[in-house]
């Protein structure tokens, strides 16, 4: 399985983001992301905004800097990396996942378990 995916940084942000990944692929999924997910779809439209503005980030398959979602997350100010090609593929929900703002790379993170103890990465 691929653990680092690449996109376009189409909105940025000071720092990496680090959080919990939601595929939300339509409407009906949109009761899966909470305040602070990092969105993950295929593409966004104006349907959307109601996710949005719940996510720290969105990170979408397809589009440029001139689509939907960076305009969307440029206006709310959030993190946004485009043009991944496989984000909906790779990534599943509940996945920890760090966004480098600068680079357009989205890892996939793991926690390591040592005596029954959880570590984060």
């Amino acid at each position: 399985m691929k653990s680092e995916i690449k996109g376009i940084v189409a909105s940025g942000g000071p720092k990496n983001i680090i959080g919990i990944a939601r595929i939300v692929l339509s409407e009906k999924d949109f009761s899966k992301i909470k305040k602070g997910d990092i969105l993950v779809t295929d593409e966004t439209d104006a349907g959307f905004l109601p996710a949005m503005i719940k996510a720290k980030a969105v990170i979408t398959d397809l589009g440029s800097i001139l689509c939907h979602a960076a305009i969307v997350a440029r206006e709310l100010k959030i993190p946004c990396v485009v043009g991944t090609k496989i984000a909906t593929q790779v990534l599943e929900d509940g996945d920890k996942i760090e966004i480098d703002i600068k680079s357009g790379t989205v890892k996939i993170q793991s926690d390591i378990i040592i005596n029954n103890k959880k570590y984060g990465s």
